[in-house]
């Protein structure tokens, strides 16, 4: 077995003895010891995203960990899922997690529903799957593995990824690389950013007249941006909470940075809006459009809300002359041009499989003085 992920002290301990093998699984000899590992979450294929903006994070790091009975814990919330990546002595259950991560005033479902749990083999698959884009709304899109790394860097600087969580995501970003090599399933415009931009084509055709208005000025706003700026669009205006982000985003794209308590005079002249912020309520509503609304002269208003929780109130779809898209709408879109990503799934997951099996043999049923030893 290649279990150069290891270490000589973690080898040595394998050689020496103490295990008993079950199934597929090694276990020490002192039941104690033993680590179940487990991911629990929803995503866009369980969930829309009404359910999803219910259940991010209330706690960061340590608290939810302990909060939800774990050894160990990655916390990883993107815009498409929410999932808690564990290992724990005693058995945690769906219904517990889905408790933890319930934002606060929320009023989640009691019984879990829409979440999905892998356990053991099945967890290490998925999260091979989730780095590698096999997973995402956008087969193959890249912005997946920062995210990943962002929650694990998180969670290593909190205390909350433990030894066997490290092994786990380190071995997973050396599968997304080696996917990324092997096959072309990042071959394309793969981003949800790119997604964006595709509908604005579909909607105006040729976006160099348009004007925009990015709201929100984080990793999505920024690529965003340059894909429009690609895409020939040269009055871009951008704002942000921090005018300083906004400023700096606008400026690598040559737009203009607008005061965020000014943001809604720009809807009055602006063709397209994106919205991607972390705002926890709704930020556009059809009291905030209307009065803008009618001086636009039957001029329409497409918007696109990238965030989740959702920036803009789903009534504003019912206003005339405005057009809104929400990030799930953002996949039927997407879906129109992943044949060929498609046909990339089976070799990477060949290259998958591969790395499970690698991983159960060397770490499966770890346990926690095992990993200690790396």
């Amino acid at each position: 077995m290649d279990c150069q992920f290891f270490s000589g002290a973690v080898r040595d301990h394998f050689l020496r003895g103490g295990l008993a093998v079950v199934g597929n699984r090694m276990l020490f000899s002192s039941p104690s010891d033993v680590m179940n590992l487990f991911c629990v979450g929803l995503s866009h294929h369980t969930a829309n995203v009404e359910t999803r903006e219910r259940y991010l994070p209330r706690r960061p790091g340590e608290s939810l960990r302990t909060d939800c009975g774990c050894a160990e814990a990655v916390m990883l919330a993107t815009c498409n899922r929410v999932e808690l990546y564990a290992a724990a002595h005693d058995t945690v259950t769906t219904e517990q997690i889905a408790h933890c991560l319930a934002r606060e005033g929320a009023q989640p479902r009691q019984d879990g529903a829409g979440f999905y749990r892998y356990e053991e083999e099945e967890c290490v698959r998925h999260l091979f799957r989730v780095v590698c884009g096999l997973d995402s709304m956008v087969i193959g899109e890249t912005e997946i593995l920062g995210q990943v790394k962002k929650a694990y860097a998180l969670a290593r600087e909190s205390g909350s990824a433990g030894p066997l969580l490290h092994r786990l995501f380190q071995r997973a970003f050396h599968v997304a690389k080696q996917v990324r090599s092997r096959t072309e399933i990042t071959r394309g415009a793969v981003s949800v950013a790119s997604v964006v931009v595709d509908l604005a084509v579909k909607i105006f055709r040729d976006l160099a007249q348009r004007k925009v208005l990015l709201l929100g000025a984080g990793e999505m706003s920024e690529r965003t941006a340059r894909a429009l700026r690609a895409r020939g669009v040269s009055d871009i205006r951008v704002s942000n909470r921090s005018f300083e982000r906004a400023e700096r985003l606008a400026a690598s794209v040559h737009g203009r940075a607008v005061a965020f308590q000014h943001w809604p005079n720009e809807c009055r002249e602006i063709d397209i809006l994106i919205s991607s912020t972390a705002a926890q309520e709704p930020l556009l509503t059809p009291e905030i459009l209307g009065p803008m609304i009618r001086e636009r002269l039957e001029r329409p208003l497409f918007i696109i809300d990238a965030a989740v929780p959702r920036d803009v109130a789903p009534e504003v779809n019912k206003m005339d002359g405005v057009f809104l898209y929400d990030i799930d709408a953002l996949q039927s879109i997407a879906e129109q041009s992943l044949a060929l990503r498609r046909l990339q799934i089976a070799p990477a997951d060949a290259i998958i499989a591969e790395h499970v099996a690698d991983f159960r043999v060397c770490y499966a049923g770890a346990s926690l003085q095992l990993a200690s030893a790396a």
